[in-house]
């Protein structure tokens, strides 16, 4: 499948801001399951910009913005190839993770900071799954089962600042939540585990030229002998329809924009994206 996305978000000042220094994961990666056929990030007004890849090989541009504004537009177009396989089934063991070339690998992805270590009722319940499961890879499947059943999706209910905790607790959040619930889980288990930032399109069967409403996305993949993607939002497989933008240990590391301003006192932030099948 062939995706457009096109991603704008906009910043107004309640004055002119002198200057702004930002950070944009706002291009998708080429790797065996998507190719990013055209890229392009246009900020308004004309900044410096440098690009990288950070430290999780995502494609980051950082820019800023010296010149007195009363607003910055931040617009990312997308054109990307998709073909993902089928996910292999579960194949490495409990025994299989405890090595160094898993457990010392991918140790960034086995640490519990506040933002996803799991509240006590929900720990007892993931030791429980690990003791049910034969293969790590199960024991995943069944706790993204059991974060999508139990907590409801309400845009609004949490924001970019909650605690995988507190969004259990009210058993309502959104993605981001959804994900740090799973990946607090699975670390516990000492499975390792990533977030992951992107797109999808929405509609089951996209219709081709058709242009909808979308919006950024995240879930989830846990190392089974490779990278095992999963959304526990949909509860589903990520298919053609997803497009992979980071990956990192939790938000914090994949957040599509970031940075500091002076010289406004405050700001609103408006978000856009449309999504278009072109083949």
């Amino acid at each position: 499948m062939q995706l457009r996305v096109v991603h704008q978000t906009r910043y107004e000042y309640d004055g002119k801001a002198v200057a702004s220094y930002n950070q944009a994961r706002m291009t998708p990666q080429t790797t065996p399951e998507q190719i990013a056929v055209h890229t392009r990030l246009e900020v308004t007004p004309k900044p410096w910009t440098y690009e990288y890849r950070d430290y999780f090989g995502t494609a980051v541009t950082a820019f800023e913005v010296l010149d007195p504004h009363e607003a910055m537009t931040v617009t990312a177009t997308c054109t990307v190839q998709t073909n993902r396989p089928p996910t292999p089934k579960p194949s490495i063991s409990w025994e299989g993770l405890t090595g160094p070339e898993v457990s010392d690998r991918w140790t960034e992805y086995l640490t519990l900071p506040e933002t996803v270590a799991p509240p006590a009722d929900l720990a007892e319940r993931v030791d429980a799954i690990r003791a049910a499961s034969e293969l790590p890879g199960l024991a995943a499947r069944r706790l993204c089962a059991l974060v999508n059943d139990e907590v409801e999706y309400i845009p609004g209910a949490t924001d970019v600042h909650t605690r995988a905790a507190e969004a259990w607790e009210q058993r309502a959040g959104v993605c981001q939540d959804m994900v740090h619930l799973v990946i607090g889980g699975l670390r516990q288990m000492r499975i390792p585990a990533r977030y992951v930032s992107g797109y999808f399109h929405p509609h089951p069967q996209p219709t081709i030229g058709e242009t909808v409403h979308g919006e950024s996305h995240a879930w989830v993949e846990w190392w089974d002998n490779g990278w095992h993607p999963f959304d526990p939002t949909n509860d589903h497989e990520p298919c053609d329809r997803y497009v992979v933008l980071a990956t990192g240990r939790d938000y914090q590391d994949v957040k599509p924009l970031s940075g500091i301003y002076s010289g406004s006192s405050t700001s609103t932030m408006s978000v856009e994206v449309e999504v278009t099948r072109l083949g």
